[in-house]
């Protein structure tokens, strides 16, 4: 097949599965609605409770996992924040101009995107972004034309590795004291899922993977087609829509409010005040046993102060970076209202029957990822496919005898797998680079298709 023929196939592809999308797919929040109603349904035709009580139980848990929520709030929005940064742009905007063609580029986008999206699903999801168009823009302007939608579609590989590294919200939240499962599988350090050779054997075979195959993707120059064609307001700017923005003083002049809303010393304190307790925190415990979600997100508000210098600066950046929060804001209540019917009617305990009469200890991980990846199109949040799902997964484990870090980690490849085909993350980054879902989905279906046989095996075989 020439390159010609690839990219008219992938295109098309691309195009046919975001018209089928974009006709009968509705958005994430109608989903979890319809979840809400399978669920309810389910719950009254399998269980002894009735329709009245199984509102009941929807109330009950409504509200349960408004702490989970804010936190999942804060992880996207510092992560956003420190990714639109001055420095943080400015770093890859230099790196920018190392491809010198469309393959490199491809190729580079996308491991600039998972490398972060592996330390900070947030971060990651934005510097991809930011990244492609800069990527794009350089070779622009050396008049080379790298495939912009394939550079974007690099950018958005961030999410197919983020569930195995330090920012897996599953993973953060089961390593919280007092969460929701604590009952069922206990507290689990990160010691046990994310920082085991397990969950960094898988996150090498996907960087392995994904890069050459980005490698390989990228049309020759004549099938290439430029950002100027799909975003030619992006060419000439000096950011990726960069929420940041500086902040104007008039020296003596300014009142004492606003001296101290652009204080330097104000936020370098309170960051320096924050970091000596995380640096303690992790002195004492050791980072795999100390991380949690509040050292999580606490950290990276003091970064993020770093970075930006002034209380009304970084508050610039996260009240832009808010926006991207609000499916978040809305749906969990839901989720959390499923996870409620599931659990109190007793419909957990049913599916979990289920699994373990299905699974053995050494195929649970496998079971796991699909149901992960099935869910994922249900609710296209990690945190809060845990939420519904994360006490079957970790009780059917624990039934089992299969370690809770090894369950968390096969759901959130389940979870990170099909985001490759459920672009509901890919709306920062579209917005940012100014590409349509469809212009990206040929591609990105095409790395979860590669990436099937990976996980399936990796899961299976490789030891924990």
């Amino acid at each position: 097949m020439s390159a010609s023929d690839s990219q008219g196939w992938l295109q098309r592809l691309g195009q046919g599965v975001a018209d089928w999308s974009e006709r009968w797919v509705p958005s994430p929040f109608i989903f979890a609605i319809v979840l809400t109603l399978i669920a309810y349904a389910a719950a009254i035709v399998l269980t002894p409770d009735g329709a009245f009580q199984n509102i009941i139980n929807w109330y009950d848990g409504f509200w349960t996992l408004l702490e989970f929520a804010m936190q999942m709030v804060l992880v996207l929005v510092t992560g956003y924040a420190i990714a639109d940064s001055k420095q943080v742009s400015g770093l890859l905007d230099r790196i920018a101009s190392i491809p010198s063609d469309g393959a490199q580029a491809a190729a580079l986008v996308a491991a600039v995107a998972m490398l972060a999206g592996y330390f900070h699903w947030g971060i990651g999801l934005i510097v991809g972004a930011i990244f492609a168009v800069f990527v794009a823009r350089a070779g622009y302007r050396r008049g080379k034309t790298f495939h912009y939608p394939l550079l974007c579609a690099a950018g958005y590989t961030s999410q197919v590795i983020w569930h195995v590294g330090p920012s897996t919200s599953a993973g953060l939240l089961s390593a919280t004291e007092g969460h929701v499962f604590e009952d069922v599988i206990g507290v689990v350090p990160l010691s046990e899922s994310v920082f085991t050779v397990y969950a960094v054997g898988l996150a090498i075979l996907v960087f392995v993977t994904v890069v050459p195959l980005l490698y390989l993707l990228a049309p020759t120059r004549e099938n290439a087609v430029g950002i100027e064609e799909y975003a030619p307001g992006l060419i000439d700017d000096g950011t990726a829509d960069r929420t940041e923005r500086e902040v104007a003083t008039d020296g003596g002049t300014a009142l004492p409010a606003e001296r101290l809303n652009d204080s330097r010393l104000i936020a370098y304190v309170v960051a320096t005040g924050m970091m000596v307790y995380v640096v303690q925190h992790f002195a004492t415990a050791g980072i795999g046993e100390a991380l949690d979600l509040n050292v999580f997100n606490f950290t990276f508000i003091a970064v993020g102060l770093y970075l930006y210098g002034t209380p009304t600066a970084y508050m610039g950046a996260i009240r832009n970076a808010t926006e991207s929060s609000a499916g978040i804001i809305l749906q969990f209540p839901f989720y959390a209202g499923i996870l409620g019917i599931v659990d109190n009617s007793g419909l957990s305990a049913l599916v979990s029957e289920l699994l373990l009469d299905l699974a053995t200890p050494a195929t649970f991980p496998v079971l796991a990822w699909l149901l992960g990846g099935f869910m994922n199109f249900f609710a296209p949040s990690g945190g809060g496919e845990w939420a519904i799902i994360g006490s079957i997964i970790g009780g059917t484990a624990v039934e089992l005898g299969v370690p809770p870090g090894q369950a968390i980690i096969a759901y959130g490849t389940g979870d990170m797998w099909t985001n490759m085909f459920q672009p509901f993350w890919a709306i920062p980054l579209l917005g940012i680079t100014q590409v349509r879902a469809r212009d990206i989905l040929g591609y990105t279906l095409i790395v979860m298709i590669v990436l099937t046989p990976v996980f399936a095996l990796g899961l299976y075989f490789l030891p924990y």
